[in-house]
């Protein structure tokens, strides 16, 4: 395993939801509420206890990966949602993330590893939209759901021009956007998850119909018979929603070809998330 250093971390913008259920939960814990985003250090540890591993995103990922060998980069990796089941597939990857925080994470994931797969594993601390690797290309470069809303018409340019320079001849990009699938459906959910520790988390969205963006907000809870008086955690984070029909055309005037759609949730959800394949335009 290697790490490099390639930019420096953005500082993170947080926003809680005004007027929801969320506010007004977190306005219930007064002074006790450290607030934190879900990347950060606080809230990276959250965000991986809730990681999914096995899910229809991953396995559709790791199908596609295997229509061609060699190495991998995943961009915005993250703690290794994709980078660890591929490692554990035999691949070579190029784990790059700008968050410092969620690469410790990646990093104990690594060390808990055999030899084996560590030594496959290059670790890229950069900027998803403007990286350069010297040089080195990949037949598969990855980007999963959610990531490619983190930069706005800008950073998605940087992004499909630096992914340009880093794909072989005949190489495919890959990359999954997540819709609203259900117009009707009300504006802001709560719902009570489980992450792989035990903990359980209070996991608010709200995503009002035809918005530009949703509110994630995140709250453990504290363990049964535990006192809940203490310090209470809190991560929210405002996530920006790209429009497929919009990406596709971004994707086209870049020079990538969508050659494939397909969708990895059943009609009716409200995450409606679609994989595209692209390869270089020729």
């Amino acid at each position: 395993m290697s790490t490099a250093t390639l930019t420096p971390e953005a500082p993170l913008s947080l926003e809680a939801p005004p007027h929801t259920h969320a506010a007004r939960r977190v306005a219930g814990l007064g002074d006790r509420v450290r607030l934190c985003g879900l990347y950060d250090s606080l809230g990276a540890p959250l965000y991986q206890d809730l990681a999914t591993y096995d899910d229809p995103e991953t396995r559709a990922l790791l199908s596609a990966v295997r229509t061609a060998p060699g190495a991998v980069l995943d961009l915005a990796a993250g703690a290794g949602r994709f980078t660890l089941p591929l490692l554990a597939a035999g691949r070579e990857v190029t784990a790059l993330d700008l968050s410092a925080d969620m690469l410790a994470l990646l990093h104990a994931e690594l060390g808990k590893a055999p030899a084996t797969m560590r030594d496959r594993c290059t670790v890229v601390r950069a900027d998803m939209s403007a990286f350069d690797l010297g040089g080195v290309r990949f037949p598969h470069v990855l980007l999963g759901t959610t990531s490619l809303s983190l930069l706005d018409g800008d950073g998605r340019k940087g992004l499909f021009r630096s992914v340009l320079d880093h794909l072989t001849e005949g190489g495919q990009f890959l990359l999954t956007v997540m819709e609203r699938g259900d117009a009707e459906g009300p504006a802001e959910t709560a719902v009570r998850v489980a992450g792989a520790s035990g903990t359980v988390y209070e996991l608010y969205e709200h995503w009002p119909a035809g918005a530009d963006s949703r509110a994630v907000t995140l709250i453990p809870l504290p363990a049964d018979g535990a006192p809940d008086d203490g310090p209470t955690t809190v991560c929210t984070d405002r996530v920006a929603i790209v429009d497929l029909p919009e990406l596709e055309a971004e994707l086209t005037a870049a020079g990538l070809t969508v050659t494939a759609r397909q969708p990895l949730t059943p009609p009716g959800e409200r995450h409606r998330v679609t994989l595209l394949t692209t390869e270089a335009t020729r």
